[in-house]
Parts: structure tokens; sequence; C-alpha cells
């Protein structure tokens, strides 16, 4: 009996995944085990094998598909065997999403398609391309055709454009060159000299990845939502970086993971948010709420080949550094492999981001809405100070923390960095504790 493949869901907030590559065409033979597609969410990637034996009888999505979870994408069956049924129910929900769509549409646009081209384009009618959500396939459609994207009307699912939409716009006769309708200048003999010099410097157009929109817009979003300001201070490492020599020292002996600098950071930070709750907290505008978290869920930044994630550590204030250490690895080994579930992709109440191995002394690390703050870690610089009259060199490792102002203050972030800057320059009190 023939067995439909649906995509499956990779965490309650996935709504659709996109299939990158097919490693089985239609015809070949499948055995339990055997990787079918791979397929990828807006940070993650990952392989969905075949859990029954038999032949791939049919492909119901192509590579560059946005499937939405739960619907059918391909048919395992035996050779001969009559799946028409079971490719008319999968591909039922899309054509009843069609006919909805039809019957939705305003009686004005009914009327559009009747009249001529020019008489079917209000300029009022257009929408901001860049917040378009739109499928892989209606995307190559729309530049092979130079359809106006800022005409379309979206009727995928979850407001996304499919390709019956750009369709729509090519019926309509809306594309680009026939929207700008441009004025004939007369160009100046002195100018075309420049013109020609520059048509001839080379270039190269990278596309923008699905990880990299979600990050722009991500990064948009909270620069123009927040108030946010960035402190900067500095703390004597001298006894972190011999406890983390000793650690490193006596790790095989002791049964210890290699425990880093950036572990024993994740860590101070875990225990001295506790007292700063308006740090550790999320900003709810539309709830009228500062929601003050009483365990810290602590986000690290990592820097990956798809751009950068954040995987959530839950419950970092109640781990003891070598759990600590050896959780934080896996995140972050997950999300460089691109296989981190999406689910711990969410979640965090305050963010730690380290760019000290990378020469940064400070910068101005960008708050993940709706979090109150994110703890930037620069590197280590030799500085002096005064010790019993002489000047003394030390290791003077930077932070930089940038806050919400709507949330706290510029004192009580303060606050936090000093005691913060305490308990890292006073590591072996506070293990203690």
């Amino acid at each position: 009996m023939a067995t439909v493949v649906i995509m499956p869901r990779q965490g309650q907030s996935v709504e659709s995944c996109i299939i990158t590559e097919w490693k089985k065409n239609k015809g070949d033979k499948v055995a339990v085990g055997d990787i079918l597609f791979t397929y990828e969410t807006d940070k993650s990637s990952f392989e969905e094998a075949a859990n029954v034996e038999g032949t791939l009888l049919e492909i119901l999505a192509e590579e560059g598909d946005d499937v939405p979870v739960l619907q059918p994408v391909c048919v395992i069956g035996e050779p001969g065997e009559d799946i028409s049924a079971l490719v008319a129910d999968a591909q039922a929900p899309e054509a009843e999403k069609s006919e909805e769509a039809e019957k939705a549409a305003p009686a004005q646009d009914a009327a559009a398609a009747e009249a001529p081209a020019a008489e079917s384009m209000p300029a009022a009618k257009s929408v901001d391309v860049s917040s378009l959500k739109i499928s892989p396939r209606a995307r190559r459609l729309a530049e092979k055709t130079d359809a106006d994207l800022s005409r379309v009307v979206p009727t995928g699912p979850n407001g996304r454009v499919i390709e019956r939409d750009i369709n729509r716009l090519l019926d309509l006769g809306l594309t680009k060159s026939a929207s700008a309708e441009p004025a004939e200048l007369p160009v100046p003999a002195a100018a075309q000299p420049v013109a020609s010099a520059a048509a001839q410097v080379e270039y190269r157009d990278v596309k923008l990845t699905s990880v990299r929109r979600t990050i722009a817009k991500a990064m948009h979003a909270s620069l123009s939502s927040m108030a946010q300001l960035t402190l900067n201070a500095s703390f004597d490492a001298t006894k972190l970086l011999e406890m983390r020599a000793a650690l490193k020292e006596r790790a095989e002996k002791l049964g210890l993971p290699n425990i880093t600098l950036n572990d024993m950071i994740l860590f101070a930070v875990s225990r001295t948010i506790l007292a700063h709750p308006d740090l550790n907290a999320h900003y709810l505008e539309e709830e009228g709420v500062i929601r003050q978290f009483t365990g810290v869920n602590l986000g690290i930044a990592v820097d990956t080949e798809r751009g950068l994630l954040v995987p959530t550590l839950f419950g970092a204030d109640k781990l003891t550094l070598a759990e600590l250490s050896a959780k934080a690895k896996e995140l972050i080994a997950a999300a460089q492999r691109g296989s981190v579930a999406p689910d711990l992709l969410r979640g965090a109440s305050f963010t730690v981001t380290n760019l000290g191995s990378l020469g940064v002394e400070s910068f101005t690390p960008v708050i993940n809405p709706p979090q109150t703050g994110i703890l930037g870690v620069c590197n280590i610089t030799r500085r002096v100070k005064e010790v019993d009259g002489k000047d003394v060199f030390y290791p003077a490792m930077g932070l930089s923390l940038t806050f919400d102002h709507r949330a706290l203050d510029g004192a009580p972030a303060a606050r936090f960095l000093r005691d913060l800057s305490v308990n890292l320059e006073n590591f072996d009190l506070l293990l203690a504790r």
C-alpha cells in the first residue's frame, strides 16, 4: 500500500519549510533510512529519511518550493500501484485555497481583469516589496518576467506570494516596464563617456538567503522599535585567566570538559543577572508589562556559514560550570551544522555575543526583541593601573552592554555591568556560592 510522505513540523513556530535538494528521483528504489530530500527553515536545515521501503512513485513538490508543514511531499509504494487518489487528495488543499482566494477577491479585481491593462493599475494599491513573503518559484518567475511585485495580491498560505499570484500580474499586464513609463530625457554629450565607463564596472549580485532576510528583518525591527543605548566597561581578567589555565591543565584528571573563557563569562552572567530583573526580561509593549524571568534562559550568539544564529541555553542559572560548558558546546555545534532545533532558537531572556576572538575592543550589540538587553564580550588588552603607588600592567577585558532605555535607565544597567565585572574579577568566589 502506498505511503504519503509529509513535510515534518520542526518546532511550534515553523509554518513552512523550503525543499533544498531531492536525494532520490522519481522511480528510484527506497530503503528504510534512505534520505529522500533535504529542507530548511529560516535558520536550520534538515534531512528527511524514509520510514518505509518501496519505490518513489511521485514527487509532489520541487526543489525551492516553500511547503507548509504537514502537507504531502512525495509518495512511496510499489511499481504500477494506482496512486491517483492519493495524488488528488494531496493536491486538493491547494486547489481549495485557490477557490477560496478567488471567491474572496474584491469585485473591483474581477472588473479590473476584464478592463484594459492601463485601467487595472491603481497607484494607491502598491505594497512594500521588501516586506513580501514570496515562494522561491514565484520569485524566479517574477524575476524572469519583470512582474511588478508592488502590485501583487498574495493568496498563498499565511499571506505568501505564490506562482499563481505572479501569473495574475502578468495576465493584467502589471510589469515594471509598464508601470514605470519613464520620460525620454536628452542625455548631454559630456555625460555619455561617464555612463559608458560605469557600465564597464564589474560586480556580482549575491542572492539573499532566507537566513539573511530573517536577520535583516529582525535587526531593522530591533533598531526601529527600541530606545537602545550601549555602555562600555572593562575588568581585570588576571584571576579569570589564571583559573582558565588551571582548569585546562587539570581538565583530564578532574574529568572536566574544555572550559573556555566564554563558558566562564556565560556562567557569571547567569548568576549576576538574577539580581537585575529588568535586564533578565521581555518588554511587552502591547500587554503593557515588563515580563521578568525567575530563571535565566541565555541566548548565545553564534557565527555560522549561514549567518548569525542565537540558540538558547535554557535554565543556565541552574547548571554547574561543567554542565554549562558541555551544553553550550552542543548548542554552538548544532547551530554551526545548521541542525539546531527551531524551538531552541527562541525563548531567551538575555543574550551574550562574543567578538573578543576577532580583536574587537568595543562594539554596539543589537538587542533581540523582546529582550531588554544584550552583552557584548570584547578582547583583552594590556592596561595600566596604580597598585601601592606603582604603575602595574594588567589584562583588561572589555564588556559592551546594550539595553532598552524603555525598560530600564542607565544607572541600573551600569550597576549590572559593575556587579558582573566584580564577579568576573573574583570568579573563584563566584564558584563558591
